[in-house]
């Protein structure tokens, strides 16, 4: 009776034992699966850690890029607006030296005009003299120049018969 006691009471502290290990499992098995998941979540941080560098260093090298771009795209603006200057001033340069032209060739024209009166007015003056009538001139028949528009005004001359 003793050795039964003795078992039953070894029993009872085993079953005790036994659900105290079963206890025991269970919240190991449940930090286990806590731990699992938290380093689970960590490895899922790692790998977005890692993809999102990647997408930076990807984002840094087109940065990059389009820097370059952008200053090359500066640089022949610049080139664009120094040849449309130089260009400018090329086409006043012109523009001056066409109206310096201008008013040389109003000038000379009226220089003409005239001289071609005194020549029509002293052949007229010769022929007059030889006894044939000189024919009136009409008012139509008057030259005169004409001014054109420039920084200079240009002289109006006006041949008239007397």
């Amino acid at each position: 009776e003793v050795q039964v006691d003795e078992l039953q009471r070894l029993l009872a502290g085993m079953e005790k034992e036994h659900r105290s290990l079963l206890l025991k499992m269970k919240e190991g098995e449940a930090e286990l699966a806590r731990l699992r998941s938290v380093e689970g979540d960590k490895l899922a941080e790692q790998d977005r850690s890692a993809q999102l560098e990647k997408e930076v260093a990807m984002l840094r090298e087109k940065i990059h890029h389009l820097d370059d771009m952008l200053k090359s795209q500066q640089r022949k603006v610049r080139q664009m607006i120094e040849q449309l200057q130089n260009s400018k001033t090329v086409i006043q340069a012109k523009d001056a030296v066409i109206q310096e032209l201008k008013e040389r060739v109003a000038y000379l024209e009226a220089e003409n005009l005239e001289m071609h009166d005194r020549i029509e007015h002293l052949i007229e003056k010769q022929v007059s003299r030889g006894g044939h009538s000189s024919r009136v001139r009409s008012k139509s028949e008057y030259v005169s120049s004409k001014r054109l528009t420039g920084p200079k005004p240009l002289p109006l001359i006006r041949v008239v018969e007397t």
